[in-house]
């Protein structure tokens, strides 16, 4: 990277095994919707891919699947198909052809980029309108999720772990964009009403444990205070969860989804 341009930021490599074992899957009905979209399905750029989770099901609908992330430990835990192809390359500067892409996704990370440059990229590769016809060109599907909901008492314990554990001194600023339901984010595109997605996963208390150690901010806190966050809360979501001997019990875990559609 040329040693004038902003870093980009990559919160997620030191705890990347987690990440990809501990993170929400995007449900079926969300790609379904996405791809119904889109005229043709060649080329698809799953940008801030991950782990994969999102190129994964992409890899379904099209031809090729193009997988790009700027963090190889993410992508050293990635799953593999025949036809996606994994890349490090930065979202603001790629090595795709003009007026190549079908369709662009990314998946929990828009908030995180240079918007100015990265939509000048998004507009450079994404397929234009043929001859000026009715239809579509590129789609550029952008979505990520807010606070899980398991019960009242549970998601008392949560928020108190993520507001005032962590709070703003160890989420960085970008989160507000997330807590904004992505309604205040730049999206110079002309916009595609999207219906109400949700993910749904049946957990127990260990797979929320593990999820909060996804977290970049608990990662911060650690690496500050050479201490565990999470530990800090386990008395009291073992209470929640309904005691010792419920802790392995599923529990119906619900996040909202707020996506924004755009079409070139």
């Amino acid at each position: 990277m040329d040693p004038q341009e902003p870093p980009v930021k990559d919160l997620f490599s030191k705890q990347s095994k987690e990440y990809a074992r501990s993170r929400p899957t995007y449900p079926r009905a969300l790609f379904e919707y996405i791809v119904s979209l889109v005229d043709a399905r060649n080329l698809a750029w799953d940008c801030a891919t991950g782990n994969g989770q999102a190129a994964i099901a992409l890899a379904d609908y099209f031809k090729q699947v193009v997988a790009s992330d700027i963090s190889a430990k993410q992508i050293e835990n990635s799953q593999q198909r025949s036809n996606i192809t994994y890349h490090i390359f930065p979202a603001e500067k790629t090595p795709l052809e003009d007026n190549s892409v079908d369709l662009i996704t990314v998946a929990q990370a828009l908030h995180w980029f240079d918007f100015d440059q990265f939509y000048s990229e998004v507009k450079r590769v994404l397929k234009k309108k043929k001859n000026g016809k009715s239809e579509t060109g590129g789609i550029i599907a952008a979505w990520t999720y807010g606070l899980h909901s398991i019960s009242p008492e549970i998601d008392k314990v949560s928020f108190h772990l993520y507001e005032d554990i962590l709070g703003d001194k160890y989420w960085a600023p970008e989160r507000k964009y997330v807590e904004a339901k992505y309604e205040t984010i730049p999206f110079p595109f002309e916009q595609v009403p999207a219906p109400q997605f949700q993910i749904e996963l049946s957990w127990n208390m260990l797979d929320l444990v593990n999820y909060f150690h996804s977290w970049s901010s608990v990662q911060k806190f650690m690496e500050k205070n050479k201490h565990d966050p999470v530990s800090d809360i386990l008395d009291s979501l073992e209470d929640a969860w309904g005691g010792k001997d419920r802790v392995n019990e599923k529990r119906k875990v619900v996040w909202p989804l707020y996506v924004k559609l755009g079409m070139q």
